[in-house]
C-alpha cells in the first residue's frame, strides 16, 4: 500500500452516526494492525464540543469502546485536504459534503455504505428520534463498513509471498 489514507466519517450533528463509524473504523482498524487517521464531524453547528449522545455512548461501551472523549465539530475546508477519503453517512449529507467542497479538495467524497456488498446508496440508520435499539442498528451498520473499509486496506498476504499458495 503506496498511500496513507485517511477517513472523515460525516453525518449531521456528529453526536450520534458519524462518532460510532469513527470508533467501528478505529478499532477495525487497529484490530487489522492496519494505521489509519480516523475523524468523524459534521454538516451542522448545533453540537460542536458537545460529547456523543449517551445512547451511543453505551452503544459503542458494550462493545468496548469508550467515546466519552469524543466532541462534535463542523467540517471544514481543510477537511477536504487533510483526509483522503470524506464519507457521509446519507445522501443529504452527502449533497452537503459536495456542495462545501473547497476548488482545492483532494479528498474522495463517498457515501460510507457504498463500501459494503448490497448496501450501496444506502444510508445509516439515524437512531437519534428513537430508542436504544436504533443505536444497536447503526452500530450494525458502521462496524460492517468498517470492515469492509478495512477489508480493502489489508494487503493481499499471498501476492507479498510470491503468489503462492
Amino acid at each position: 500500500m503506496t498511500e496513507n489514507r485517511s477517513f472523515l466519517l460525516v453525518c449531521l450533528g456528529n453526536i450520534c452516526r458519524s462518532p460510532l463509524a469513527e470508533a467501528a473504523l478505529r478499532d477495525a482498524a487497529a484490530r487489522a494492525g492496519v494505521a489509519i487517521e480516523v475523524d468523524s464531524a459534521g454538516t451542522g453547528a448545533w453540537h460542536v464540543g458537545h460529547p456523543p449522545d449517551p445512547r451511543a455512548q453505551a452503544v459503542a461501551l458494550t462493545h468496548g469502546i469508550d467515546i466519552s472523549g469524543y466532541r462534535a465539530r463542523q467540517v471544514e475546508a481543510a477537511d477536504y485536504r487533510r483526509f483522503t477519503d470524506i464519507l457521509a453517512l446519507d445522501r443529504d449529507n452527502l449533497a452537503e459534503v459536495r456542495r462545501r467542497a473547497p476548488k482545492d479538495a483532494v479528498a474522495r467524497i463517498g457515501l460510507l455504505m457504498d463500501v459494503v456488498p448490497g448496501r450501496k446508496g444506502q444510508a445509516v440508520a439515524d437512531p437519534y428520534y428513537g430508542d436504544a435499539a436504533g443505536f444497536e442498528t447503526t452500530w450494525a451498520d458502521v462496524s460492517a463498513a468498517a470492515e469492509a473499509i478495512v477489508a480493502g486496506l489489508v494487503p493481499d498476504r499471498h501476492s507479498r509471498a510470491g503468489g503462492n499458495r
